[in-house]
């Protein structure tokens, strides 16, 4: 089954026509758009029940910028609507709690960094999140709350640096554990800290191993690799490029990996954003309305044979869903099983170094008890 359900509501709009059409070839369900309501409603495309399946959806949405609690707020109402429509696992994008900061460059050239780019720097660390924390205790309550396994984008704050963080969750509200981006990109490189080979999990779950890589580091065959190792199943793929070239990328990683592929976008406008003064988009605000989409999404579920399930998506918020196949898996390893019998270990082979690289390393007082004279 395939299923896009479109946004009712949006938090920084009125609510839009119900007449609104959705993609090309899609037929359209409206949704009441009153307070109480159900944020999204169902398109059913069809389906095939041959086999044992999962229900994923991709959410494709805003984050409510420099307000995490709000953006909390919407994660839960979004997660409660794709597990209403019967959604097992529920992956939300990049930097969802805490915010993708388009368009900012902080106030950096080479040599310079400016006051007000310092101070957007310090709000940006105040919406990000401690993990563990707060938040993620709300994230966790969420998943067993609604039944669902939850693998969400966060910011995360590690004293005074930041992180672009994968967070997992299973259906019974137990944190499983985090992911950090180990490559930010370009620009991205001044304000978040790099990961380690220590945050590569793949999760093994009655519903199959998960794991995540985020955005361009899903570029880099050597890290696709590791994770192929850990048996890597449903493939989750947050991001925040919403170029065509994407979904090549996305095919071929679930043809490379034999494993379904997940990716998650979110869909914003400029009015996502807070307005000018307080945020610029560097070299395009002169050019930018309130309804200019400044990322457009593009979320996509992708079989382990290339097919495309679900999406991708580039007309608004959604809620993108298909049926997942796991005999696929089997059928396309049979094929090609990249680091099995595909390999050639003696050849080629790879190391990781999964242990976690700390700048500080105190070897005395939490092992050893230093003597102390007898009276």
């Amino acid at each position: 089954m395939q299923s896009i359900v479109p946004t009712g509501l949006n938090h920084s709009d009125k609510a839009r026509d119900n007449g609104e059409e959705t993609r090309q070839g899609m037929a359209l369900v409206t949704s009441q758009t009153v307070n109480d309501g159900p944020l999204f409603a169902e398109v059913d495309m069809g389906s095939d029940n041959n086999a044992t399946t999962v229900r994923a959806t991709v959410v494709q949405a805003s984050t409510i910028f420099y307000d995490t609690p709000a953006t909390l707020d919407k994660a839960e109402r979004l997660l409660a609507e794709a597990a209403s429509h019967g959604s097992q696992l529920v992956v939300f994008p990049e930097a969802f709690v805490g915010g993708y900061p388009r368009g900012s460059n902080f106030g950096v050239s080479i040599g310079n960094r400016t006051a007000k780019g310092k101070e957007e720097f310090r709000k940006y660390h105040a919406a990000a999140i401690d993990v563990p924390g707060p938040e993620v205790d709300r994230l966790a309550a969420m998943a067993g709350k609604y039944k669902v396994y939850l693998v969400i984008g966060v910011i995360e704050r590690d004293g005074y640096t930041l992180y672009c963080t994968v967070l997992f969750f299973d259906s019974q509200g137990r944190y499983l554990g985090k992911h950090r981006k180990v490559m930010p990109t370009a620009l991205e490189r001044i304000i978040w800290g790099f990961g380690d080979g220590s945050t590569i999990p793949v999760f093994e779950t009655p519903i199959g191993k998960i794991g995540a890589a985020i955005c361009w580091e899903n570029k880099m065959p050597l890290l696709r690799t590791a994770m192929y190792a850990k048996g890597v199943e449903i493939y989750c793929a947050p991001t925040a490029d919403a170029r065509d070239v994407w979904q090549a990328s996305m095919t071929h990683i679930a043809l490379e990996g034999g494993c379904f592929v997940l990716s998650a976008n979110q869909f914003c406008r400029r009015r996502d954003y807070p307005p000018p003064p307080e945020y610029v988009f560097s070299g395009t605000e002169e050019d930018l309305t309130p309804d200019s989409v400044v990322c457009a999404g593009g979320s996509v579920i992708i079989s382990p044979s290339g097919a495309v399930l679900a999406g991708p998506n580039y007309e608004g918020e959604a809620l993108i869903s298909a049926d997942l196949d796991l005999g696929e898996i089997a059928r396309a390893k049979f094929d090609f099983d990249v680091v099995g019998h595909y390999s050639r270990p003696e050849v080629l082979s790879l190391t990781v170094r999964d242990h976690p690289t700390n700048p500080v390393i105190f070897t005395s007082a939490s092992s050893k008890i230093e003597d102390s004279p007898k009276p």
